[in-house]
């Protein structure tokens, strides 16, 4: 069983906790529980690649009825990089996520997954389906995470892949230049604002939030980020046959991260499962907190 040292550090309605996983490397753990006392049921969150708890408003909400458990990834937000670099795939984020349940004194719950995440939370529902009682997928596939990417324009997987994990090769050997750049942004609501009108992203319920969260997410240098996007574009796809449990999934309509039309073949091979698809690209988080957060609570209902 991992150890753990519990230093718990509060911000604002976030606190954070140092956990030791599995093979040693100390992870930044958080919840949006700092008294431990909220009451509702614990939702433990598998976030998006590189991401923390900003992109998540509707759960920083004091009145949101939910208690979750998160950890940072690998080299991200206070986590340490692993001794071996390699170590930073999904079945190490597996390792990482049982650790941040063990902390919390957590034996089962339901799992929230957002991009990246859902890879995680699929492959610690196959591994271990003992502690997992429902599974509520946002904007992410159990798997091959990379040949669903540009699922707008209707491209074959295999060229998908091919564009996208070619491009993460070129910005990890790019990082070193672009990371000074890149933490020199000025990020404020004039460029969420850009950023929300782009068509990557649309626009968001609470700039002042997700300013913050790129702010945070800009701190991790771009070729570590991309380093570990390399890493986690070799999972592929789960077994979904003998999933069990309660699961939702909820798509962006113009997501070019995470096919939408992925995630509905996806929902279709488990049995009961619901699949919602809401008019907005991967951040539905930020653009549509109050919609996926009631989805959230009627999966819980329906858990519970």
């Amino acid at each position: 069983m991992p150890t753990s040292a519990d230093r718990a550090v509060t911000t604002s309605s976030v606190t954070f906790h140092e956990v030791l996983s599995d093979d040693g490397t100390r992870l930044r753990a958080w919840t949006n529980d700092p008294e431990g006392t909220k009451p509702g049921p614990t939702v433990v969150l598998c976030n998006g690649l590189g991401t923390n708890p900003w992109t998540w408003p509707a759960l920083l909400d004091p009145a949101c009825e939910v208690r979750v458990v998160s950890w940072n990834h690998r080299g991200t937000g206070g986590s340490q990089r692993p001794e071996d670099p390699e170590r930073c795939g999904i079945e190490e984020f597996v390792e990482d996520g049982l650790s941040v349940m063990d902390h919390f004194g957590v034996a089962r719950a339901v799992l929230m997954g957002w991009s990246m995440g859902v890879n995680t939370m699929f492959e610690l529902a196959f591994r271990h389906p003992e502690r997992v009682s429902g599974l509520f997928a946002v904007a992410g596939v159990p798997g091959d995470t990379f040949a669903t990417m540009l699922g707008p324009l209707h491209l074959p997987h295999v060229v998908s892949r091919t564009l996208t994990i070619n491009a993460a090769r070129a910005a990890k050997h790019a990082g070193w230049a672009l990371t000074p750049i890149a933490r020199r942004l000025p990020i404020g609501k004039r460029a969420v604002d850009l950023l929300s009108h782009s068509g990557f992203m649309l626009p968001v319920r609470d700039p002042e939030m997700t300013a913050t969260a790129i702010t945070e997410f800009l701190t991790t240098p771009l070729d570590w980020y991309f380093h570990l996007a390399l890493r986690t574009s070799e999972h592929g796809r789960v077994s979904l046959r003998n999933i069990r449990v309660p699961a939702t999934f909820v798509a962006g309509r113009w997501d070019v991260l995470a096919g939408a039309r992925d995630m509905r073949t996806a929902a279709d091979r488990i049995e009961g499962a619901t699949y919602v698809e809401l008019p907005g690209s991967h951040f539905l988080g930020l653009e549509r907190p109050e919609e996926v957060h009631a989805l959230l609570l009627e999966l819980l209902e329906k858990v519970s």
